[in-house]
């Protein structure tokens, strides 16, 4: 484990090999250990080019650093079941961040901006990259549940829901500023790039500790889809952005999804089948995300008051 990133490291490139052997029995048991207790890891080796992702966040920042006039050129257009495109939040919206979202290549819902120029293709190839990765993941949180072959594969088929989002906190001007409060991710698994300002943090054991930025580490939490189909053997990742004084922040977020039709609830294996009551009652994953969706779009005046998948919990 890396001595200060505050979170487990692992080296994705031992499981490229088919073959068991100690390193990835370690690894394995890493990742196993983090989605117990948090939710929360990271990955060096996974295949991703150290300098593409340099690349990416330079883009990023290149386009964020232009005048309003030339980024809400690229707003979202009406009907989009997300909000795709250039979006800026609220001034009453406790969130501090400017964001363009994408779903992937060749979705109708995209609209890259034009400036600086190498920005679609750039993304377009960094969702191929992400998406790769996930499936990986995927696949080891499906060993790690102890859960058949492929289940995961085959239960999430769909690609068309998932969703990368490229955002900008803009520098605090006092210490601590919120920059993105904390909540837990709706979907599967989520894959986070970030620039060397730091601001992510974890929550652990009521504690919030900083996820330390490592050059070319991809931090990787479990979503709340997971920890409702493992009844909660695997945990959702509490997480926030705190703002630092003085300095911006640029990131890429991936969504690996699950299709809005899915129903969602307590597998078998972890209530019946071993003699424990459902944590949480079934829903259709696109009520839960037009219920997130909203608490963005029309923000509750405490935070508290936001849905979250405590909403389908059964006490």
């Amino acid at each position: 484990m890396a001595k200060n990133t505050g979170i487990p490291t692992v080296d994705l490139s031992v499981f490229s090999t088919e073959d068991e052997n100690e390193a990835k029995k370690k690894a394995f048991e890493t990742i196993f250990q983090a989605c117990s207790s948090y939710g929360f890891f990271q990955i060096v080796n996974h295949g991703i080019p150290v300098e593409f992702l340099k690349e990416s966040l330079e883009v990023s920042r290149t386009f964020f650093h232009y005048p309003d006039d030339i980024k809400l050129k690229y707003s979202p257009k009406p009907g989009a079941p997300l909000l795709a495109g250039f979006n800026k939040q609220k001034k009453n919206c406790v969130d501090k961040n400017e964001y363009v979202l994408m779903f992937p290549p060749g979705s109708n819902f995209n609209i890259y901006p034009q400036e600086p120029p190498q920005f679609k293709e750039q993304s377009e190839e960094l969702f191929k990259k992400l998406s790769k990765v996930c499936l990986l993941l995927e696949s080891i949180v499906n060993e790690g549940l102890g859960l058949p072959p492929d289940f995961l594969k085959q239960y999430n088929n769909d690609r068309s829901w998932d969703f990368m989002t490229t955002l900008y906190y803009f520098s605090a001007t006092e210490e601590g500023e919120n920059g993105l409060t904390h909540h837990e991710d709706a979907n599967c698994i989520t894959l986070v790039i970030q620039d060397d300002t730091g601001g992510l943090q974890v929550r652990k054991d009521g504690e919030w500790i900083p996820v330390v930025p490592v050059e070319g580490a991809i931090v990787v939490n479990i979503g709340d889809v997971i920890q409702v189909l493992s009844n909660k053997k695997f945990k959702s990742a509490t997480h926030r952005v705190v703002r630092q004084k003085g300095k911006e922040r640029f990131s890429y977020a991936f969504f690996h999804n699950l299709h809005g039709d899915k129903w969602v609830e307590p597998l078998p294996k972890f209530t019946e089948e071993i003699g424990e009551k459902p944590k949480y009652k079934g829903f259709q994953f696109k009520d839960y995300l037009a219920m997130r969706l909203k608490n963005k779009t029309h923000p509750p005046s405490r935070v508290e008051d936001e849905i979250r998948i405590t909403h389908y919990e059964i006490s």
